[in-house]
């Protein structure tokens, strides 16, 4: 890991963005890391990492129909390996809500910083955008926006609501923040009906406070959790990024979270190093690897479907998994914990990591060992 230690401090700062002013997202070492050998910067990717440069006649075509209604997509801001099969098939992850985040996670390629607008106008021209791209399914997603008092979600449900009636045999599939565990805001999101209700873990519990300072292991499980009460009829979904140091028995332990609270579909994929100012990667974790847990989260969790693989993220066969399962019901975890939690990036001079909170919302061992 020694590429990242001779760096000087000040972290991602991609530069000016369309909606807010970017800052610094810090270092770019964790705990979690000390002591292991991580994969350099430059080192050579394995060859199931490798895809073809994007570029076709559909891909161009969209990305001009993206830039005219002043649209951002995740496949962009997050650099998703994905995006010239997806733009060529015409599908795509719509990013509302800006494209700068409140929250400065470590392994992200999206800009972190304060946003300065609100565009009330968005669901209209993502509407319009489905239209003409003329989907059958589709993907929204979003910045986390700390700032306002909903965290978006009015924008999220009038974005679906408009898709519904400008295209009403599409489907819908959010991907959403964790709303500050908001169950109002979560509400406001599920009465409008989205196909798929997705809102990532992203890592395992002990490496949660580093690689997500603003985030909480058991808000965004419960969250998904709450979710499963307010409306069962709808599929839950969540991803898991492998290779950040996570541990076997780790992944297990939130594979059988995750299923307390009834999630009904998992992705788990490569971790792929946005920049030498985000985390280094730990391993490469192998074809094999992947196509294990998803028979183990499949036969021995009970998830109703695993998409696993390298190259996967949250959106990747999305309109399959809508189009083919059915919700399944409440799980035995339904209440939001670890609520209202301000995070590091709201606390002025405030340089720790996130405070490690435990399920029942007490403060937890700081010694580092795994809950």
């Amino acid at each position: 890991m020694a590429d990242t230690l001779t760096r000087p401090p000040g972290g991602y700062h991609p530069g000016a963005k369309d909606t807010g002013i970017v800052k610094p997202k810090g270092t770019a070492t964790i705990r979690a890391h000390e002591g292991i050998e991580t994969v350099p910067m430059g080192d050579r990717k394995p060859s199931w990492l490798k895809v073809r440069s994007p570029g076709g006649r559909n891909y161009n075509r969209l990305k001009k129909l993206m830039r005219s209604q002043s649209l951002h997509t995740v496949c962009e801001e997050a650099g998703c390996p994905n995006i010239g099969e997806c733009w060529e098939a015409g599908t795509a992850t719509f990013m509302i809500l800006g494209d700068v985040c409140t929250r400065a996670c470590k392994y992200c390629a999206v800009a972190h910083g304060m946003p300065t607008e609100l565009d009330e106008d968005e669901p209209r021209r993502v509407a319009e955008t489905v239209e003409a791209m003329e989907l059958e399914h589709c993907v929204i997603t979003s910045v986390n926006r700390d700032e306002l008092p909903d965290g978006g979600a009015a924008i999220y449900a009038e974005t679906i609501r408009q898709i519904h009636e400008r295209v009403p045999g599409c489907s819908v599939e959010v991907l959403i923040p964790d709303f500050k565990g908001d169950e109002a805001a979560l509400k406001v999101v599920m009465d409008a009906r989205p196909a798929i209700l997705g809102h990532n873990l992203e890592t395992v519990d002990r490496l949660h406070p580093d690689v997500r300072p603003g985030g909480r292991y058991w808000r965004s499980i419960s969250f998904l959790g709450a979710a499963k009460r307010i409306d069962a009829s709808i599929l839950t979904k969540t991803g898991i990024i492998l290779g950040m140091g996570e541990r076997e028995d780790e992944l297990r332990q939130a594979m059988a979270d995750l299923r307390e609270a009834a999630v009904d579909i998992l992705t788990l994929g490569q971790y792929l190093r946005p920049s030498r100012d985000h985390i280094p990667v730990a391993r490469w974790v192998t074809p094999d690897e992947f196509r294990e847990w998803k028979r183990v989260g499949e036969e021995e969790f009970g998830f109703r479907h695993v998409e696993s693989g390298a190259l996967v993220r949250s959106s990747y066969h999305a309109k399959e998994q809508a189009r083919d399962l059915v919700a399944g019901g409440p799980g035995a975890i339904q209440e939001v914990l670890e609520k209202d939690i301000p995070a590091p990036a709201e606390v002025p001079g405030l340089n720790l990591v996130q405070l490690e909170m435990g399920r029942n919302g007490n403060e937890a061992d700081t010694g580092g060992e795994p809950r």
